[in-house]
């Protein structure tokens, strides 16, 4: 009885804590030529709970029935949040947090309704002198979620968008549009100094520019919800490297769950396609048990396989989608952001096999393989896919 109940405690604890992780956290700041400006964060009130994407959205009718003292206590969580995640500076200052006003609101910023997500939108509307040369933030090696750099410049999206890691600095956004202030005695209008003249060549470089780094900024973060962070994808990607170590099975089976999970990843990101955490993540897990249980009792390769692969990447991409979905972005951004998210998950997969394979290579017996890796190794999966399920479903 001891025994079982330090298996399930292990299981409890690993599982839970490894889980896709919550859509980051955006931070946008907006800026109008005329030096009003604001800096808009939003918090999803999951992102409090240990197990974050165990839990269903919080929707307007539900959020009608929160006494006082539960909105209260989550707008001091969102405070402690946002505290504990970054600072900003304007031009070479010294780095701070400025005060937010929290506020509940739906998702996309409009009127509370029912079947709406309700999220914690902060605000800080500030003016700006024409000295403040750049824009940055840096998030501190405390913040408990990766940062989704975002601006607009007069309500224009720009393309150029950072993720940012704990300890990391965004890029500086350049402020040289910014007009100047006018004393406060002064009756005429604030004078805007006209913009710096750019070239089409310079344009066009600034361009490639932004979606360089946009590109790589969501590679990395594709590669890290892989490696490390997505225990999940690990583990099913495992379970078809052990099925074959030959290299046609490997190849056709991550090749039909890449293209598989690129497809809703793409069409859930683009909001032509949608579906609850609390569904789509129970089917992850038992997709684990599913193909571990298979590499135990159907050893071997056979085509029908490619069918079973297909089904769950699709529902995997659908568990990667909430890492882009959560932000508006320009539609040039959102279409690099989607292509460098997927090949880092690409490059994540490549280096799971590649760790396994390298640790396993020596057994070049089949035999010896399958008895001290294959079955082994797919039966801790398949009872880590049974448990998530259990868990993912009751609890």
């Amino acid at each position: 009885m001891k025994k079982l109940l330090l298996i399930t405690l292990f299981f409890r604890f690993f599982c839970s804590a490894y889980t896709h992780p919550i859509p980051d956290i955006p931070i946008l700041g907006s800026f109008n030529s005329d030096g009003n400006s604001s800096i808009i964060i939003e918090i999803d009130p999951r992102s409090f709970a240990e197990d974050p994407e165990s839990i269903p959205f919080i929707t307007a009718n539900a959020f009608k029935d929160f006494p006082d003292s539960n909105k209260s206590e989550l707008l001091l969580k969102a405070q402690e949040m946002i505290r504990d995640a970054f600072d900003l500076r304007f031009g070479e200052t010294s780095w701070f947090l400025p005060d937010f006003d929290l506020n509940f609101t739906e998702k996309d910023a409009g009127d509370l309704s029912e079947d709406n997500i309700v999220v914690i939108q902060g605000r800080h509307d500030t003016f700006l002198e024409s000295n403040s040369t750049f824009y940055q933030i840096r998030a501190k090696e405390e913040a408990p979620y990766d940062l989704i750099f975002t601006n607009q410049i007069d309500g224009k999206p720009q393309r150029r968008v950072n993720v940012l890691f704990p300890g990391e600095e965004s890029f500086k956004l350049d402020l040289g549009f910014i007009g100047t202030r006018p004393e406060p005695e002064a009756v005429k209008p604030s004078v805007i100094q006209p913009a710096k003249t750019i070239s089409k060549e310079e344009q066009a470089e600034q361009r490639r520019a932004d979606a360089r780094s946009t590109f790589f900024s969501f590679t990395r973060q594709g590669f890290v919800h892989v490696l490390p962070l997505g225990l999940d994808h690990i583990l099913f990607v495992l379970g078809l490297f052990f099925l074959s170590r030959k290299w046609k099975p490997i190849i056709y089976q991550v090749s039909v769950f890449t293209i598989a999970h690129t497809i809703t990843l793409g069409l859930a990101t683009l909001d032509l396609v949608a579906a609850p955490s609390h569904v789509v993540e129970p089917i992850i897990a038992a997709s684990i048990a599913v193909v571990a249980i298979e590499n135990i009792f159907f050893p071997g390769y056979r085509h029908v396989r490619l069918l079973v692969v297909f089904f769950f990447g699709l529902i995997h991409g659908l568990g990667f989608a909430g890492a882009l979905s959560a932000f508006d972005l320009d539609p040039t951004s959102l279409v690099i952001g989607l292509l460098g998210f997927n090949v880092g998950v690409e490059f994540g997969q490549l280096a799971v096999i590649a760790l396994v394979f390298g640790a396993t290579f020596w057994l070049t017996e089949e035999k010896a393989y399958r008895k001290w890796v294959v079955v082994p190794g797919s039966s801790v999966i398949a009872l880590m896919g049974i448990y998530w399920t259990l868990e993912r479903v009751f609890f």
